[in-house]
């Protein structure tokens, strides 16, 4: 397995806070059966401004540590970018990164407002010969209320990376709900654990598998949690199947509407 979002890289962002958290978690990562992890540390303009030559450098040091260490464990280079229209120009200027220097990107949005310039973005990724995947959807609280906005997004060209946890309902009962559909509808093209500190989802990694399999299949989960992230890091390109318009039950979406979370 590939974990394909995660914040292991110390003193980046709100992830790692030192080299130690670090090779805890890529410990706890390889335990659990990983074999490679790509370092998706934030990249917001103002917040967080660590340059692909910084990331650089922390990744080299890791994998002197590792080295070390005994770890057999591959690390690549991302970022997890905060939606901006100079998306273009950061990864050109060499400040954000694609996805182990790839055609993909993968970008987040704000959690509860949605982006005016969503669609003017994206279209510029596109035109750009990127390939770009939204960061956990199920997160966001727009799409939680409308959920036909992945439909759209992923007609337009746009990939889907859901989190591991959130089909415990570690972010939330809607986010569950609404990941539970996106695996259930073909709206989910990679997994990733989103993993900021130790003993948080790493651990909860063989539940999570267990009941993904029963959702997807053994077939459907390889692909989310292996090969497509295989062919994103070798930047081939990646067929997949044509998804389904959500249909929310009366049940859910009465949990939909009353729950807080």
């Amino acid at each position: 397995m590939i974990d394909f979002h995660t914040h292991i890289l110390p003193n980046i962002d709100d992830g790692a806070r030192n080299i130690e958290e670090t090779l805890y978690l890529i410990q706890e990562a390889q335990k659990v059966g990983f074999e490679a992890i790509i370092a998706t540390s934030h990249y917001m303009e103002g917040y967080y401004e660590t340059d692909v030559s910084g990331r650089e450098i922390w990744i080299n040091a890791i994998y002197q540590k590792l080295k070390k260490e005994n770890f057999d464990i591959k690390l690549y280079l991302g970022n997890e970018i905060y939606l901006s229209d100079n998306i273009i120009s950061l990864l050109e200027e060499g400040q954000a990164s694609t996805i182990n220097d790839t055609s993909y990107v993968l970008f987040e949005m704000p959690l509860n407002i949605e982006p005016l310039n969503l669609y003017n973005v994206v279209y510029e990724m596109i035109q750009s010969k990127l390939v770009p995947i939204l960061a956990h959807p199920e997160r966001y609280t727009f799409v939680q209320q409308d959920p036909e906005l992945i439909y759209d997004l992923i007609q337009k060209g746009v990939l889907m990376q859901s989190n591991y946890a959130s089909i415990l309902g570690y972010y939330g009962l809607k986010a569950q709900i609404i990941v539970k559909k996106l695996l259930e509808n073909n709206m989910v093209h990679f997994l990733g654990s989103d993993v900021h500190r130790p003993n948080t989802i790493y651990p909860r990694i063989p539940q999570i598998l267990e009941k993904l399999r029963q959702i997807v299949g053994k077939e459907k989960l390889e692909e989310l949690t292996t090969t497509n992230p295989k062919l994103v890091l070798k930047n081939k390109r990646i067929d997949f199947e044509e998804p389904n318009k959500i249909e929310l039950t009366l049940k859910e979406k009465i949990m939909m509407k009353w729950k807080k979370k």
